[in-house]
């Protein structure tokens, strides 16, 4: 099952337009891509695309893993209580855990904050063959100290660096090239915004707070950072706009309803591996009379 790549483009930001984020839904998209409803529920019916998705993954990371050529590098980024953490969990179920790592990029530690803000992130990156997942990532940089700007003084930057329009506008073209840089050298870049509404961001925080099991997931900096929504959204709409490229491009998801959000962003890395063209290795040459001699001995050995 592959997503339909109309829906894929709407999903795209496109690279020089605008995020557009003010008119992009939280909830559904304009192309339909869920398969025959029937007398199913859409819930039902987008959590069976996601099983589809999965398992086209598998076989992709393995692919990927064999080729041996390229990395891929999924970048998460959304407001608090969006899904990050079960898209992740959700999607990554299927594939196999020795070919993907995950790392969570919280607030910078005292090391990280003496070395350049991409530093952090870049030490994580996936080796070939791999997947590297980021639940956040350097973008932190341009969304949480764009709307706090104070952090700026914790950064050991060189006197006279201060929040405002230049920093950020060198910040983005600093992504721009280092995700180039990546791509250039085998790491594809596929990176998800996923796009939740202020309301459901509200009924989620909760649904935290009414099961005492999910009283973990809920930090009163988390009602504190609500009361920036709007100024998020600016910071999103600034930074998407500005570091969607044609070799790095923005997906922006619905992340209203968990399992279509779940569902598309499984079909748009399946779409992404794919899209690299890879094969599994032929043996050649020398290595194929090592492997038909291998075999031949083997057969030998085990007899009729």
């Amino acid at each position: 099952m592959k997503l339909s790549t109309a829906v894929i483009d709407e999903l795209t930001v496109r690279p020089g337009s605008p995020a557009g984020l003010e008119r992009r839904s939280t909830s559904e998209t304009r192309e339909r891509w869920l398969g025959p409803l029937g007398h199913a529920h859409p819930k039902e019916v987008a959590a069976q695309d996601l099983e589809a998705f999965k398992r086209e993954l598998e076989v992709a990371q393995d692919v990927l893993y064999a080729s041996d050529t390229w990395a891929m590098l999924l970048v998460f980024q959304a407001l608090d209580a969006a899904g990050k953490d079960g898209t992740i969990k959700h999607v990554m179920s299927g594939v196999n855990p020795l070919g993907c790592d995950v790392h969570a990029f919280r607030q910078p530690s005292p090391e990280e904050l003496r070395h350049d803000f991409l530093w952090r992130c870049a030490t994580r990156l996936p080796e070939r063959g791999r997947i590297g997942i980021f639940n956040r990532s350097y973008y932190e940089e341009v969304l949480v100290v764009r709307v706090h700007p104070d952090l700026i003084a914790t950064q050991h930057l060189p006197a006279g660096s201060k929040a405002g329009p230049n920093l950020w506008k060198e910040r983005y073209e600093d992504i721009n090239a280092f995700e180039r840089h990546l791509v250039r050298n085998g790491t594809r870049v596929v990176k998800f915004f996923l796009h939740v509404s202020k309301e459901e961001q509200g009924r989620r925080f909760l649904d935290r707070l009414g099961h005492p099991a999910k009283h973990w997931k809920f930090s009163p900096a988390d009602l504190a950072e609500r009361e920036h929504f709007e100024a998020y959204q600016d910071a999103y709409e600034a930074a998407l706009t500005a570091t969607s490229t044609p070799w790095a491009p923005w997906y922006v998801v619905p992340a209203d309803h968990k399992p279509a959000m779940r569902a598309l962003v499984g079909g748009i890395v399946v779409s992404a591996i794919d899209g690299l063209h890879l094969a599994y290795p032929h043996a050649e040459g020398d290595q194929a009379a090592v492997l038909d001699r291998a075999r031949r001995e083997l057969e030998a050995d085990l007899g009729p």
